[in-house]
């Protein structure tokens, strides 16, 4: 399949923290569907975590407990984002991380992303695509292309710049002859974490 064919959902969480083990959960979803630089769908939510919002959690991302009180619980949204995903290819920067907190929530309501659902990761990509550029971070890259940086740390925005910088990544792979879109997940993708499925009840989290 030609790449230009291939429906991408780039997606981006905020979260209390950096471990869904510890009992970090999600507070927002955003994810941008596109297909040759056509955005077919958007989705967008704050998610309740029924717990605390640490403070400096609220300093990174600026969202607060007042912004998720009255917001959805995960075991609607996501399989809402189930859906939206459909048969796309995930893709984020450093989506391994935002993976973790998806597969995981999901696991907690018997629910898990499809074995067929390639992720790929415009970190990897970055790295192997720009290694002289000093770091890989999302701003740095997108700097690097050119590409207008404005609101940063909100899932929505992140994702808009991350689509951005996905095409411009591309267009550097295809000029390393990698024109199909099997190759482009041979190269760049990365492995969904595993995690065992349990009922969302037995859960101690909440």
């Amino acid at each position: 399949m030609n790449i230009e064919e291939t429906e991408f959902v780039v997606f981006d969480v905020e979260t209390t923290g950096l471990s869904p083990k510890s009992g970090d959960r999600i507070v927002e979803i955003g994810a941008v569907k596109v297909r040759g630089k056509t955005v077919i769908g958007t989705f967008e939510s704050f998610i309740n975590p029924k717990r605390d919002l640490p403070l400096e959690a609220q300093r990174i991302n600026n969202i607060t407990p007042e912004m998720v009180a009255q917001a959805p619980f995960s075991e609607q949204i996501l399989p809402e984002f189930l859906a939206f995903v459909g048969g796309a290819c995930l893709a984020g920067h450093n989506v391994k991380f935002d993976l973790d907190f998806i597969c995981y929530e999901l696991a907690l309501l018997n629910r898990k992303l499809k074995e067929e659902t390639p992720a790929l990761d415009t970190l990897v990509m970055a790295r192997k695509l720009m290694p002289h550029l000093t770091n890989h971070k999302l701003s740095t890259v997108a700097r690097s292309f050119g590409v207008t940086i404005q609101e940063t740390h909100r899932a929505i925005s992140d994702v808009q710049l991350t689509v951005a910088v996905m095409y411009h990544l591309i267009n550097l792979a295809r000029k390393q002859q990698i024109e199909k879109f099997q190759h482009l997940v041979r190269e760049y993708s990365v492995v969904k974490p595993s995690y065992k499925l349990q009922s969302f009840e037995q859960t101690s989290f909440f």
